[in-house]
């Protein structure tokens, strides 16, 4: 059926006169991202490959739903998809006033503090949303991360073959950090407070005798710090926002442990 399906939603995607012959295949498709069975992206020996067809779902999915009013106790809401239902017997925690928004999917364990998972995302079991924490649609996020307060992480849904945001396993994100454009945080690696991560800007690794430009994705185990470096334009020198790898955390089997002590050494603001 998803071979079908797939085949049904490029086509329409490519052309809109198409659209309503792959109605019944956008709605199954949803549901599937829905329930964990397909994802945007996913690792396949070792690499990241993008679903491009699952992606092309979603925005006609934008297309052929109508606005409608829900009410949940005190709020109103006024959108063409729904929230996400049955909660608890998918083994999740949502706190108000968080979301997750249907099309998502979040494994047990996951908990929602009033932030925000967008339609196409994945997070994985034990990987705590905090406060006003948001994750844009298509994002990936792997298991035990924290995404701190007021973390904003990208959505990319345009274009179909764009890689997401991606933030593997372990990793933690400090508050206010901000991670745009399909970069890569490998398994492990930690943002200190405030850091801003683009395509368009370079990772400075200042680890060794001369720095080194990172571009895309954050190295595993990575520390990575806001810091900033001189440019020169017409009305004199000005310092941009670059993000500094400081260090690594050490080896361990205790990521927790590994973790506190990284932040102490290196003096990382959470």
């Amino acid at each position: 059926m998803s071979r079908d399906d797939a085949a049904a939603i490029s086509a329409a995607y490519g052309d809109l006169d198409l659209l309503p012959d792959a109605v019944a295949a956008v709605h199954r498709t949803i549901g599937r991202l829905d329930r964990g069975e397909i994802r945007v992206a996913e690792k396949i020996e070792g690499e990241w490959v993008v679903n491009e067809w699952v992606k092309q779902a979603i925005s006609l999915y934008f297309r052929i739903t109508q606005l409608d009013t829900v009410t949940v106790g005190p709020f109103e809401y006024h959108d063409k998809i729904p929230t996400k239902t049955d909660l608890a017997a998918a083994g999740i925690r949502v706190v108000p006033p968080g979301t997750v928004r249907y099309g998502a999917f979040c494994e047990p364990g996951v908990i929602v503090m009033p932030g925000y998972v967008n339609i196409g995302a994945y997070v994985g079991a034990g990987t705590m949303v905090d406060t006003w924490a948001t994750v844009g649609s298509c994002a990936q996020i792997g298991r035990d991360v924290h995404l701190s307060g007021g973390v904003g992480i990208g959505g990319v849904l345009e274009p179909p073959n764009a890689r997401p945001v991606i933030i593997e396993d372990g990793a933690f994100i400090g508050s206010r950090s901000i991670v745009v454009e399909g970069i890569l945080v490998e398994e492990g690696a930690v943002l200190g407070a405030n850091t801003t991560l683009s395509g368009s800007i370079p990772i400075i690794d200042v680890t060794g005798p001369e720095p080194v430009e990172i571009r895309g994705r954050v190295p595993a185990n990575a520390i990575i710090v806001p810091g900033s470096r001189p440019r020169e334009f017409p009305a004199g020198t000005y310092h941009l926002q670059t993000p500094l790898l400081i260090g690594y955390r050490s080896a361990s089997t205790d990521r927790k442990t590994s973790l506190n002590d990284a932040l102490r050494t290196f003096e990382v603001e959470v």
